[in-house]
């Protein structure tokens, strides 16, 4: 049996699975300020009456480096770059930092050393502002650690009790703003999670559970829960909804993925059966990271959305009006004890939900026909019109700009066509009532799949691991280096061949894979980036430059059958 539980704005969802079946589901409200409390009260309905000893796995998807980082929770940083020449990273929107002299090329040559005086002085600079957290982010440094590792161990000296985070060990991507961005992310939610990850291991032992814990993260893959960078996963309730879709829907088909909450609307692209991944990387407030993860657009628009009539004037000089939906939520619909019209209370007018209060309803939408001169059914009709046109706007926007990003593997060329949506699928507590009438609007099969409420957690729970390493390699100099752990290691032929390069790839990612716990599903990765530079001297070649990403990309467990 498997274990997936979602942390969802509005409620934890939470399912036994076994095979390709739902067992059990369970539901409690989210409690944003007690997420441990959350998970744990819907764990303690799921496995009652359940022999805990058949548990194979359990998977959480939650939102608790979402919420820190946009509540402004995580713990403060001090930023130390070694931007080297040629960059102002005053331009780069991150804050206040500590500048280091010193520069690596892009072969990962030292160009200009580190000063020693200027390490120390930034120490006492960092002790000065009590702060004991440390990101080390040099340019170029996922080439050559050297630099970072250099100023770490003297801001260790000097900081004893500092934490100290550095790039190269977080991304081996280039862009330097980027790295830098997510390394400050990393350190800076760091030691809330690993306290989150205790409680719940301590937790779950208390219930006599012993299988495997996991965490879903933004790219749909999971990892173990005590080994997985914690900035990795931001934005893992998207992502569980996507994978819920992969496993609730046929395979291989082009699919808009539409998850209605409370608040938001979550759109997502499945295009021939694959997700679309971000090409840019998560974007967390204004800032770009190196987060791996699906490209999901956030609509402030949902059930609980506030409605308002709003009041304009025309080209000529009779004035006009319409409803505004959202972007705020201003407590329940009314049908439910609320004070403000909302698109749930619309629904309950016109037949397609059963939520609440009929009374109540009615009195929403009367509120807004009084206003807009027309029938309380009227005023529902316009409402839900008005949510239909901002998602299917918004699901247009995202093709557009799916169109226009730089494609970088195969699949994703072969892919660049015109495409249109065979289906509209959704899921979440909003999607019965709603995704027809999106589906129709976009001339697209409407699908509501069985269990779409805890589509979320079924997709937690049948995700497969994912992992990447990047592998960067200079012949001339006879050494590769892997930017996901930081290791070294020699190579003896300058003259190797991209085949000689993936292969190499191959094996350290079996090495990666088998030390986290997750080797048997190494054999799915595939090659997503690879690329050779000849270096020419004279006119002899003397070695090469190579770059080979290798990953095991996001899927479902093989016991999980595709319906």
């Amino acid at each position: 049996m498997l274990i997936g539980i979602d942390v969802g704005g509005t409620t934890t969802d939470a399912v036994i699975v076994e095979g390709s079946s739902v067992v059990k589901t369970a539901y409690v409200p989210t409690d944003h300020d007690n997420l441990l409390n959350c998970l744990l009260a819907a764990m303690d309905e799921l496995i009652r009456g359940i022999d805990t000893s058949k548990i194979e796995r359990v998977v959480l998807s939650t939102t608790l480096i979402t919420n820190m980082i946009a509540e402004g929770k995580t713990d403060p940083v001090a930023l130390v770059l070694i931007p080297g020449p040629g960059t102002n990273p005053r331009d780069y929107a991150l804050g206040e930092s500590i500048i280091l002299d010193g520069a690596i090329d892009f072969r990962g040559k030292e160009t200009a050393p580190l000063k020693e005086s200027q390490i120390r002085e930034a120490a006492a600079r960092i002790s000065v502002q009590g702060l004991s957290r440390v990101a080390v982010v040099g340019k170029f440094c996922q080439r050559n650690h050297s630099h970072e590792l250099l100023a770490g161990r003297t801001l260790s000296s000097a900081l004893p009790k500092a934490r100290i985070e550095f790039g190269h060990r977080v991304s081996g991507q280039l862009n330097f703003p980027r790295r830098a961005a997510t390394t400050v992310l990393a350190v800076a939610t760091r030691d809330k999670y690993e306290m989150f990850a205790a409680d719940v291991a301590r937790a779950l032992k208390e219930r006599r559970i012993t299988a495997p814990v996991y965490i879903l993260k933004a790219d749909g893959g999971t990892l173990p829960l005590d080994r997985v960078p914690p900035v990795e996963t931001i934005f893992s309730g998207p992502a569980a909804s996507i994978m819920g879709v992969l496993a609730l829907t046929e395979a291989d088909r082009t699919s808009v993925v539409v998850d209605i909450g409370g608040t938001t609307t979550d759109l997502a692209l499945i295009l021939s059966g694959r997700p679309l991944l971000s090409a840019k990387g998560a974007r967390v407030d204004s800032m770009l990271t190196h987060v791996r993860a699906f490209s999901v657009r956030s609509v402030a628009i949902g059930g609980d959305s506030a409605v308002r009539v709003c009041r304009g004037s025309s080209s000529g000089s009779a004035a006009t009006v319409a409803v505004s939906v959202g972007p705020h939520r201003d407590g329940p619909p009314i049908c439910m004890g609320g004070n403000v019209p909302t698109p749930t209370d619309a629904l309950r007018v016109l037949g397609l939900a059963d939520i609440g209060e009929a009374a109540g309803a009615e009195q929403a939408m009367l509120m807004l026909a009084a206003e807009l001169g027309c029938t309380a059914k009227q005023a529902a009709g316009k409402v839900v019109d008005a949510v239909v046109d901002k998602i299917v706007s918004e699901v247009y926007e995202m093709f557009r700009e799916w169109e226009q990003e730089p494609a970088y593997r195969v699949w994703e060329i072969m892919q660049k066509e015109k495409l249109s949506a065979q289906s509209v699928v959704g899921v979440g507590g909003g999607a019965p009532p709603l995704v027809p009438l999106i589906a129709a609007r976009m001339g697209a099969a409407a699908v509501v799949p069985q269990y779409a409420a805890v589509a979320n957690a079924i997709g937690a729970a049948v995700a497969r691991p994912t992992i990447t390493l990047n592998l960067h390699i200079d012949t001339e100099k006879g050494e590769y280096s892997v930017a996901e752990d930081g290791s070294t290691g020699r190579v003896t032929n300058k003259n190797m061949t991209p085949e000689d390069a993936e292969k190499l790839a191959k094996k350290l990612l079996v090495e990666r894979a088998s030390l986290l716990g997750i080797g048997e599903y190494a054999s799915e990765a595939e090659v997503t980036y690879s690329d050779v530079f000849n270096m020419i001297r004279g006119w002899s070649t003397v070695g090469r430059l190579m770059d080979v990403r290798m990953e095991v990309t996001a899927g479902l467990l093989p016991s999980w059958g595709r319906r």
